[in-house]
């Protein structure tokens, strides 16, 4: 029994679906993968998992001839492989993939598309209903199942899609891995990581592009500063953006109190010794990084988007202020910092909530999906 995964490029099988593959393995299944190697990129992710990696020139731009060549190549490795499942993902891989399974699916292999977040929703702009939604709509004629991750997908994907629609809690975020830790080894782990111990941690996480906004967050900390003159940002993440963020925080006089972590392989740690998340993004498809906070006992102020109000209900198990909002921002952190009551609730709530996220639950989500029986 074989299983193939799709995606755009590998690093989004090395990220997201790992949690698949075990439930898959367990069951007997022999998976395979077809995405373009982007793996030199990407600082750590191994593709090391899977039982066969086939690099296929997907490109991201539907407009690009790549995807020609990789809906031909993709079309020889179904031929020759006879998979029972193809599983795609991401835009583009959804499409060529599903376009290059038509044949086999016509012969009894089953299609499954994930959709990581549609680009349309509520709110988005209007171009995104003219152009995405009638062909997420047509495509899913060609699917046999759409595996949703938020709540608003599944419902309109239910109403409106051509073939069975799952829902499940995105992708699986490592309970061992992110959970909280006690006062004290909360002081070690400061100590080990070069902080004192009496300063207050921001933690924002997030690649650093114009959508991911941490701008809002270096505007906000001049507020924060003037109440605890102790505290610090930290910026986890890589990007475009970095040298500009660089020159705002030296003109408002922050280069003491942000730190800018680049790309950091032990992420839990500093989530565990924040006092505070923050995410500042436009738009958000399921942040994982939320939920990483959610189960690390760090409370979350967040930005009003999709993909924060299905994790975040304002004041309960987190807060959501208007995205450029930056007094707010510092205000409803303040709030956090002042008051124990607030933050201990709501560090209980999130804590709770965010179980539902967890790799655990997840692989007992796909188990279903795919019609296995639970171990």
């Amino acid at each position: 029994m074989k299983v193939l995964l799709t995606a755009t490029v590998q690093s989004h099988i090395c990220q997201f679906h790992k949690p698949l593959v075990e439930v898959l393995h367990r069951h007997g299944y022999e998976i395979h993968v077809a995405a373009r190697d982007n793996l030199a990129e990407k600082n750590g992710l191994k593709l090391d998992f899977v039982d066969k990696v086939y690099n296929v020139p997907f490109a991201r731009s539907p407009k690009s001839k790549d995807n020609l060549r990789a809906y031909k190549e993709l079309k020889g490795i179904i031929e020759k492989e006879h998979y029972e499942i193809i599983h795609c993902n991401t835009p583009m891989g959804g499409i060529v993939t599903r376009l290059a399974a038509k044949k086999a699916r016509i012969k009894g292999t089953k299609v499954y598309y994930t959709a990581h977040g549609f680009h349309f929703y509520k709110g988005a702009p209007k171009k995104n209903w003219i152009v995405f939604y009638p062909i997420e709509r047509f495509f899913s004629r060609i699917t046999d199942k759409v595996i949703t991750i938020t709540q608003e997908d599944y419902k309109l994907a239910s109403q409106k899609f051509h073939c069975e629609v799952e829902h499940i809690h995105g992708v699986g975020v490592d309970g061992k891995r992110y959970h909280s830790v006690s006062n004290e080894e909360k002081g070690e782990l400061k100590k080990k990581l070069g902080f004192l111990e009496e300063e207050k941690i921001i933690l924002c996480v997030g690649e650093l592009l114009p959508n991911k906004n941490q701008k809002m967050i270096i505007y906000a900390m001049k507020d924060l500063v003037s109440q605890y003159p102790n505290i610090k940002l930290l910026l986890a993440g890589n990007g475009p953006e970095r040298e500009n963020l660089e020159m705002l925080i030296l003109d408002n006089d922050l280069e003491k109190r942000v730190t800018m972590l680049g790309y950091v392989t032990n992420l839990q740690e500093y989530q565990q010794i924040a006092d505070v998340s923050v995410t500042c993004s436009k738009r958000e498809g399921l942040p994982l990084n939320v939920v990483e906070a959610m189960l690390s006992g760090t409370p979350v102020v967040a930005t009003k988007n999709r993909g924060h109000r299905e994790l975040i209900c304002d004041g309960k198990n987190g807060f959501l202020i208007e995205v450029d909002d930056y007094h707010s921002l510092s205000k409803r952190i303040l709030t956090l910092l002042a008051d124990n009551k607030v933050y201990e609730r709501i560090q209980t709530s999130a804590q709770n909530y965010a179980q539902s996220y967890t790799f655990d639950n997840v692989k007992r989500e796909l188990t279903k999906v795919y019609g296995l029986k639970d171990e």
